[in-house]
């Protein structure tokens, strides 16, 4: 692409590092992918607990049967400008896709989104992937009404209509559709608050279910429980009326993507609550710890089916994660956690815990 007066641009697509320890040249290219996607998402929340190093992030770009292809915009000089990213799934009949875009902000407004965008929705169309989904962040923190702002269609959380990503995104054609708070808990947790919900959640479980922990590895004995609670991510969380393809985990596949994840400087604490009559995981939530002790704690999945809510396992499990890192990690400063505005039975816990939000994505739909 080149444009009047402007640099040209140019698109590639990264040969992926396997590990940090891959081709320098490789390697460079990733940290450059990675920085340019930090700079761009933090110009716009101002949060930098949530950027990425790439040690972190390149093992979630080796999902087993779900490998990141990565893109870069280059100006003349060659230095990376943009980062693009297209994910989905390997498996025939696939139908849905992820997208994201983002520019470094001292070159935005000068054609390099566009350019990214138009590659991998082209892919994507190649690929013959129906449901795309991007992820575009905002600084907008909790719900909001108004002129200045576009409502979410669940009726839950909105974001500013000015934002340069949301008027980026509707100039695409993509369609609105859901919003998820970015939430953080400094530690430590206020050790009464945490207690006291704690309480609450053991008497409303009762002996009918028992609470586990671990730390790195899934223990043999849960591996079949954590894929199918891996596999029920896909159904059970909110996702308004963008719903995607069952994403089905087995035990092979999780026990792959855990070795990718060892790779990395950061370790994976796991809460699970068990049935006790059937002996069977219904719940979990994981952490991820990195081993900076200066790096906020990561919330990744937490999860309930749908067949034992009610019962408040939701706040047993996020209570339990609590007392785990601190125990285990102590003098991290926050954890960091992302839901659904619509899932208020999260974020009452979340709030009574003493989680604050700090910012908002909103989650975009293209059917193509």
């Amino acid at each position: 692409m080149t444009t009047a007066g402007r640099p040209p641009y140019t698109v590639e697509e990264l040969d992926v590092p396997t590990t940090m320890h891959d081709d320098p040249a490789r390697v460079a290219a990733f940290r450059a992918w990675l920085a340019v996607s930090d700079r761009a998402e933090a110009a716009v929340h101002g949060l930098p607990e949530l950027a990425w190093t790439a040690d972190e992030y390149l093992p979630m770009c080796h999902t087993p049967g779900a490998p990141s292809r990565l893109f870069v915009a280059r100006d003349a000089s060659g230095t990376v400008v943009g980062a693009a990213s297209y994910d989905s799934k390997e498996e025939p009949g696939t139908t849905n896709c992820w997208l994201a875009v983002g520019v470094d902000p001292a070159h935005q407004g000068r054609g390099v989104g566009s350019l990214l965008a138009d590659h991998v929705e082209r892919i994507a169309r190649e690929q013959g992937r129906t449901q795309w989904k991007t992820y575009a962040v905002s600084r907008q923190v909790g719900p909001a009404s108004g002129d200045g702002f576009l409502q979410a269609p669940t009726g839950h959380g909105a974001v500013p209509a000015d934002e340069a990503g949301v008027r980026f995104l509707t100039r695409r054609g993509w369609r609105f559709g859901q919003v998820n708070r970015i939430s953080r808990l400094a530690l430590p947790a206020d050790v009464a608050v945490v207690g006291a919900a704690r309480a609450r959640a053991v008497s409303a479980a009762g002996d009918a279910y028992r609470t586990h922990r671990w730390t790195g590895r899934t223990p043999e004995r849960w591996l079949d429980g954590v894929a199918l609670l891996r596999t029920r991510m896909s159904t059970d969380a909110p996702e308004g009326d963008m719903e995607e393809p069952e994403d089905v985990w087995d035990a092979d596949r999780l026990r792959e993507q855990e070795a990718e994840f060892d790779l990395a400087p950061r370790t994976m604490v796991t809460v699970a609550v068990e049935d006790v009559a059937s002996g069977s995981l219904v719940g979990f939530s994981q952490l991820a710890v990195p081993d900076d002790p200066g790096r906020a704690v990561m919330q990744w999945d937490t999860l309930v089916l749908r067949e034992h809510r009610g019962h408040r396992l939701g706040w047993l499990l996020k209570v339990e994660g609590i007392a785990s890192v601190e125990q285990a990690f102590p003098g991290r400063p926050s954890i960091i956690t992302f839901n659904a505005e619509e899932n208020r039975p999260m974020l009452d816990v979340n709030e009574a815990v003493g989680f604050v939000g700090v910012g908002s994505e909103g989650i975009w739909e293209h059917r193509d």
